[in-house]
């Protein structure tokens, strides 16, 4: 099961420098973890998770294996995008394929980095990429919905009930607002169809603050107005030094820590983002454990038990039987798996049964 990010921003707002960092860290992650360069603009990194080590310490495991999430770089965006200017059908054509948007906006002053519009406008910036999203989902929805309206004045049921959420859409768009506006407290089936219509606005975004090394632990006045613009917009905000990652990125472990602390930060950045990127993707984790490994699984919230172990391998779903299940807290707190059954913690659930992030798995399937 993949999850991608896709990464995002104007020239010269330091995105590059952030995917660098990133397949760099990445790289760093290959002698103990699984990774891959699945294209060269495309880079997957462990999911950090401190519950993994605690876990393995239980089970005596010999091997720790994270879940991942791939950050895609994607070509960079001009005016004029929407009417395949520049890259800007390949760049729409990206971010179509990716399940979430980084948005890297530079909010910092360097009168060495020319910026392509000449000033400092971290919001401003934010609405040039999204008005190309936004014109380039108005010309595709507009169409669609005349489409879809002659069916529904033919008594179509599915037009009938797709119409509502795209007209819905649709006044959104005119308005100058993404759709993901809508995402707010928004039905489960009326959330089903606005995916169906995989609009470039509905994808959730986290806008990444691009700061100078001084402002990464506070923030400055430019992330104080993207904070706010992302309110709005049901959007998320992480500030980073792009900077720092990368000379973090070359650093040990131990000599990591040092540096962090020396700046009176307690992780990396890029840390923040990947764990920003999960929950912005509303993914949770449920882990398996033995003496061989400890293993995190990705899923999505609301995922039931046959389907979670369906990631693991298509028999595990198909075959299901029951799950036993222990929360993470009395796994790690009474001593594994014996000492969870004869407490009372450890649970057999059945089909029905929707995985808690965190639970600790065992599944019990027919071959």
């Amino acid at each position: 099961m993949g999850f991608k990010c896709g990464i995002v921003g104007l020239p010269n707002v330091g995105k590059s420098t952030l995917f660098n960092a990133l397949t760099k860290t990445a790289a760093a992650q290959a002698a103990n973890y699984p990774f891959c360069t699945i294209e060269p603009n495309t880079g997957e990194v462990a999911v950090p998770d401190t519950r993994m080590r605690e876990i393995a310490k239980v089970a005596g495991s010999k091997e720790i294996i994270p879940t991942r999430i791939s950050f895609v770089d994607i070509a960079g965006l001009v005016r004029g995008a929407s009417k395949g200017e520049g890259l800007g059908n390949q760049f729409l054509a990206n971010i179509r394929e990716v399940d979430a948007i980084v948005h890297v906006l530079r909010c910092f002053e360097d009168e060495d980095i020319t910026h392509v519009d000449g000033r400092i406008n971290p919001v401003a910036d934010a609405e040039t990429v999204e008005t190309e999203l936004m014109l380039a989902d108005l010309e595709s929805l507009e169409r669609r919905t005349e489409q879809m309206r002659k069916r529904a004045t033919g008594k179509d049921k599915e037009a009938a009930t797709l119409l509502p959420v795209m007209d819905e859409a649709l006044a959104l768009l005119r308005d100058g607002k993404p759709v993901r506006v809508m995402l707010k407290g928004i039905a489960a089936e009326d959330l089903r169809i606005l995916r169906g219509l995989n609009l470039l606005t509905s994808k959730p975004v986290l806008y990444v603050c691009n700061v100078e090394e001084g402002d990464a632990a506070t923030g400055n006045e430019f992330t104080k107005a993207v904070d706010a613009m992302a309110a709005e917009q049901n959007a998320e905000t992480v500030i980073i030094s792009a900077a720092i990652e990368a000379e973090v990125s070359q650093l040990s472990d131990d000599e990591q820590v040092e540096f962090l602390e020396a700046l009176g930060l307690e992780e990396t950045g890029l840390d923040r983002l990947i764990q920003a990127g999960y929950k912005l993707l509303d993914l949770i984790t449920y882990f398996t454990a033995g003496p061989k490994e400890t293993r995190a699984w990705t899923i999505a919230r609301g995922t039931k038990a046959p389907q979670a172990a369906g990631v693991i391998h298509t028999d595990f779903e198909r075959g299901f039987i029951r799950a036993q299940t222990i929360a993470y807290n009395d796994y790690v707190t009474l001593g594994g798996e014996v000492a969870a059954k004869e407490a009372g913690k450890a649970r057999d659930e059945g089909k029905e049964y929707v995985v808690q992030d965190g639970d600790v798995l065992l599944f019990r399937f027919n071959t």
